[in-house]
């Protein structure tokens, strides 16, 4: 733990929430729109746009898997800060380049620069893992999770409203929050990590993706959660590549209906990120968390795939639920020395580039078989169901690969809420 008083590992903890949060909200305010853009320079079609965004998405993978090792290892070398600064600023540059885009290729571009910095995501769980005890990281990344999800409440409710008026509106304001964010890091984010705690030099061999899967590989635990992580993030790909384009095709719902729909969301799974991680943690332990995390992950891609309105909104309730993420990198991060920490946050975030390498064609491919010559069976929803099935096995292999020491509960300090993480 490092030497720092309960107010000021609870102020970092805040910073961190916020900057997180902000480039989030940035994010967010893309979502309902950019697909859209995509389907209007292939004039409309819904179906070479589903494949289109499912390319973009994977170019975006292999810069997070080219980019999140690295950026992990130099954050143990250099401290969190910089890194998160640096990351900040070129994601302004990201989005002000798409905002201007005149055709697919500058789209493009912009998509590159984007999966290079938001691997900076692998500091911010670095910089949690800093400044928290092992018993009270769960509860850490659950509120780091809520600002995930606080991006995509305030995020897409912007963009629809602002993709209204002009598609190109929402790139030009993501871009003015990540300059606001990176000022803000500038003058009030403060480093999490000690110069006598960071690594005496970056070693490629371990910063290259290959090289940091490695970490991972060290005993049958981490090895294990490390797959039910990797099975969970390829399942997840198929509602950011097909939440609008399955919206559109199935209901006919405007950006307006799809940024309600995606910011509804962002606040049920804020509410139980912060609200939820905590209490449960303490109450039924890690293991058991996962387990019910990854059921609900389940259940809801099951919902999803119904086409039915009504139904859809329950299972955005239901997926809100979906609180496998924090338990899983809580597990983890036990695992591992201190001086680790980002090289497990990069490993991870190889991870997360090799997933959003295959999962985007996975899904998409699907959806696009049965948009175009597979319509007639009516299962537009069929990449839902296939998402599902891949849950039901990451449930199967969590239960194998954790143990009943993993279901210790722990105690939550009387005088703090559970949503707020003191270290």
């Amino acid at each position: 733990m490092l030497p720092q008083a309960p107010a000021a590992r609870k102020g970092a903890v805040t910073f961190i929430f916020i900057t997180v949060a902000i480039d989030m909200i940035a994010l967010g305010i893309i979502a309902p729109v950019l697909p859209k853009l995509i389907a209007n320079f292939l004039g409309g079609n819904l179906s070479s746009a589903a494949e289109i965004t499912g390319l973009f998405t994977t170019v975006w993978a292999v810069m997070q898997f080219l980019c999140s090792p690295l950026l992990g290892m130099l954050s143990d070398r250099v401290g969190r800060r910089p890194v998160i600064l640096i990351s900040c600023g070129a994601t302004a540059i990201d989005f002000a380049i798409m905002a201007m885009a005149p055709n697919l290729w500058w789209l493009f571009a912009g998509r590159v620069l984007s999966g290079m910095t938001t691997a900076n995501i692998t500091a911010a769980y670095a910089y949690i893992a800093d400044v928290t005890t092992p018993e009270r990281r769960a509860a850490s990344y659950g509120l780091l999770s809520s600002a995930f999800g606080l991006g995509f409440v305030i995020g897409p409710a912007i963009g629809g409203l602002a993709g209204n008026v002009d598609p190109r509106l929402p790139f030009w304001i993501a871009a003015a929050l990540s300059v606001a964010n990176t000022l803000y890091g500038v003058f009030v984010l403060p480093e999490s990590l000690p110069k006598e705690h960071r690594t005496a030099k970056l070693e490629w061999r371990r910063a290259n993706p290959l090289g940091s899967l490695r970490l991972l590989g060290r005993h049958r635990e981490l090895y294990g959660l490390s797959a039910v992580t990797f099975i969970a993030l390829v399942a997840h790909e198929a509602l950011p590549n097909l939440w609008v384009l399955y919206l559109i095709a199935q209901f006919a719902w405007d950006e307006r209906a799809i940024g309600l729909s995606l910011a509804l969301v962002g606040v049920c799974s804020s509410i139980t990120a912060a609200f939820l991680v905590g209490p449960a943690v303490a109450r039924f332990g890690e293991r058991r968390t996962l387990m019910f995390g990854l059921f609900t992950f389940m259940l809801a891609n099951v919902l999803f795939a119904v086409p039915n309105g009504y139904v859809i909104v329950l299972g955005i309730i239901v997926i809100s639920l979906s609180i496998y993420n924090s338990p899983v990198q809580s597990l983890m991060s036990k695992r591992v020395e201190r001086t680790e920490q980002g090289e497990l946050q990069g490993a991870m975030g190889a991870l997360r580039g090799i997933s959003m390498l295959i999962g985007p064609g996975i899904f998409t491919l699907t959806f696009a078989e049965f948009a175009g010559p597979w319509r007639g069976l009516e299962l537009l929803g069929a990449p839902f169901l296939l998402a599902a099935a891949m849950l039901a096995l990451a449930l199967i292999l969590a239960w194998r690969v954790t143990s009943r020491a993993d279901d210790v509960a722990l105690p939550l300090p009387e005088a703090v809420p559970a949503f707020v993480v003191d270290g």
